[in-house]
C-alpha cells in the first residue's frame, strides 16, 4: 500500500465531501438524515489506496430530485427528522422518489423540500448558493413531472415554467424524466442524449434552449442575453428568487436577502455578471431599474426578443457600477442624422451615419423633441480590445449602443478683474454638453464597417476611447 498516495486521495475525497455535496442527505437504507461528516466516515475505506485518477464524485453517489412544489403538504426537515412526516401527497412523492433512487444503486438521496433546515438562515443561504453545484455532482437527477403522462405533455407541464427548475435541467450530467405515475418517460439510461431524441426535441421546443446546451451546459457570465431569454418566461414564488435561481447559470454568487425586493436582487445579479466583462449583458430593452443608471434592467423579461448575435468578444469589457452609473470605457464614434420618417406623432424613425465614414449606418427610434432640440449622438462600440497597441482594435462586424447627450443650459458670469486678482479667467465654451446616456430603451445594435471583413480587424485612434457613465 502506498501511504503517500492514499493520503493524497483521502485529501481530495475529504475536500469533495465537505464542499461539493449537499450539507445533508437521506440515507436510503433507513430513511434518516446523514451529515457530511457521516458520509465521509462511511465511505472513507472505499478511497483508492494507490495512485488513481478517479474523481471523488464517483464514490459519493446520490440521487437528487427535481420537481414542482405542492402548494402545501411538502414534508419539512423537522418532520422528517422527528419521524412525524406521514401521509399526504408530499410525503408520498418523497417516498416514491426514494424508492426510484434505490433502483439506481445509490446509498443517498436529496430533496429540497426536507433536506434543508430552513430555520437556519446561514444554511438556507449556503444551500441556495451551492444548489447548482449539488445538481451537477449528483449521480442521477430524477425529474418528476406531476402534470405529464406523455412526452408531448411536457410542453404544458408547470415544471417547464418554474424558475428553479432551469438550473435543475441544465446542471446535471445524468437526468431521467418520470411522469405523474412515476413511470419512465423514455427507455434511455440518460435522457440527456447526444442524439436528438423525442424528449430532447420536446425540451428544446418547450424551453427555447438549443439541444447542445441541454445536453452539456457550461455555466458562466457569457452570452447573457441568450441565457436570460431562457429564464424570461419562468416564474418564482418569491420575487427575489428570480435573481437567486440564476446564480448557478451564470456562475456567480450573491448573498441572499429575502425582503430586499425583486428589483434590488436582480440588479445585484446583473452587477455580479458584469464583472465577467461580457458586453451581451447590455443587450436588453425597456426601462432601467434605477434612475441613476440606464445600464441595469428590471428582470429577464427585458431580454425577450434580443436575438442579436454578438461577434466573438475581442477582450473583456471593463464595467464597474459607481454612484454616477455604470462606468465603462467605450470607443465613441460621432453620429449625425441622415434621414428620418414619422413613426407616430411623438416619435421618428431615424437613420444615423458616421461623419468619419458615411457608409457606417445604424437606426433608432427617437422622440420628436430630441430631434428638434440640440442633441449630439454617438455610437459606443463595446466589443473592442487593446492588445500590445494602445490604440483600440475593432472587428469589421461590431456591436455598440447608441448614445445621446444634450446641450447643458448654463448661466455664466464674467467677474471683474479685481475680484480674482490671482486667478486667470477664461471665456466659457460656446456650448457645453452633458454626459453621454444610452439612447431611450434600446439594446445593442450591429454595425458593419465598410471594406472590412467581419472576421478582420482595424485600429482606431486612441482619442475615440472615452470613459462613459451609463
Amino acid at each position: 500500500m502506498d501511504t503517500k498516495e492514499w493520503q493524497i486521495n483521502l485529501e481530495k475525497f475529504d475536500r469533495h465531501v465537505m464542499n461539493y455535496i449537499p450539507i445533508r442527505l437521506i440515507r436510503l437504507s433507513d430513511m434518516t438524515f446523514v451529515e457530511r461528516n457521516d458520509v465521509k466516515k462511511h465511505l472513507r475505506d472505499s478511497v483508492p489506496r494507490s495512485k488513481c485518477d478517479q474523481h471523488p464524485a464517483t464514490l459519493v453517489k446520490y440521487a437528487i430530485l427535481s420537481h414542482r412544489w405542492l402548494d402545501e403538504g411538502e414534508p419539512t426537515y423537522e418532520e422528517v427528522k422527528s419521524g412525524t412526516a406521514k401521509g399526504g401527497l408530499g410525503y408520498e412523492k418523497l417516498k416514491k422518489f426514494c424508492a426510484t433512487a434505490r433502483t439506481y444503486k445509490v446509498e443517498f438521496a436529496w430533496s429540497d423540500t426536507c433536506c434543508i433546515d430552513k430555520s437556519s438562515s446561514s444554511e438556507l443561504d449556503q444551500s441556495i448558493r451551492s444548489m447548482s453545484r449539488w445538481y451537477y455532482n449528483s449521480y442521477i437527477c430524477i425529474v418528476h413531472l406531476a402534470e405529464s403522462e406523455t412526452i408531448e405533455d411536457i410542453m404544458r407541464d408547470g415544471w417547464i415554467r418554474r424558475g428553479w427548475t432551469l438550473q435543475e435541467l441544465l446542471a446535471p450530467g445524468n437526468i431521467k424524466f418520470f411522469n405523474k405515475h412515476w413511470m419512465h418517460m423514455t427507455r434511455d439510461a440518460n435522457d440527456k442524449s447526444p442524439k436528438k431524441t423525442e424528449i430532447m426535441k420536446t425540451l428544446e421546443r418547450a424551453t427555447g434552449i438549443p439541444h447542445k446546451e441541454l445536453q452539456k451546459f457550461q455555466p458562466g457570465p457569457v452570452r447573457v442575453d441568450e441565457r436570460m431569454m431562457w429564464a424570461s418566461k419562468r416564474k418564482t414564488t418569491r420575487v427575489e428568487d428570480v435573481a437567486y435561481c440564476l446564480m448557478g447559470i451564470f456562475d456567480v454568487s450573491l448573498q441572499t436577502a429575502y425582503g430586499e425586493g425583486g428589483d434590488r436582487a436582480f440588479s445585484r445579479l446583473i452587477e455580479a455578471i458584469m464583472q465577467g466583462g461580457d458586453p451581451s449583458v447590455l443587450n436588453w430593452t425597456g426601462k432601467p431599474v434605477f434612475r441613476s443608471s440606464s445600464a441595469v434592467p428590471r428582470s429577464p423579461e427585458n431580454y425577450i426578443g434580443r436575438t442579436l448575435q454578438l461577434p466573438p468578444v475581442l477582450g473583456r469589457l471593463e464595467m464597474a457600477m459607481t454612484s454616477l452609473g455604470l462606468r465603462v470605457p467605450l470607443v465613441v464614434l460621432p453620429l449625425t442624422i441622415s434621414s428620418s420618417t414619422e413613426r407616430s406623432k411623438d416619435e421618428k424613425n431615424i437613420t444615423f451615419e458616421c461623419p468619419l465614414s458615411r457608409a457606417i449606418r445604424c437606426k433608432a427610434t427617437v422622440s420628436n423633441t430630441m430631434v428638434a432640440e440640440n442633441h449630439q449622438f454617438a455610437l459606443g462600440i463595446v466589443n473592442y480590445s487593446r492588445v500590445s497597441f494602445t490604440a483600440p482594435r475593432i472587428a469589421g462586424k461590431s456591436i455598440g449602443c447608441i448614445l445621446v447627450r444634450s446641450a447643458a443650459h448654463q448661466k455664466t458670469c464674467q467677474p471683474t478683474s479685481h475680484a480674482f486678482v490671482k486667478h486667470e479667467i477664461v471665456s466659457p465654451p460656446k456650448q457645453v454638453f452633458g454626459d453621454w446616456q444610452k439612447l431611450g430603451q434600446m439594446g445593442l445594435v450591429e454595425v458593419n464597417f465598410p471594406n472590412i471583413p467581419s472576421d478582420s480587424y482595424m485600429y482606431i485612434k486612441d482619442e475615440h476611447l472615452e470613459i462613459v457613465y451609463l
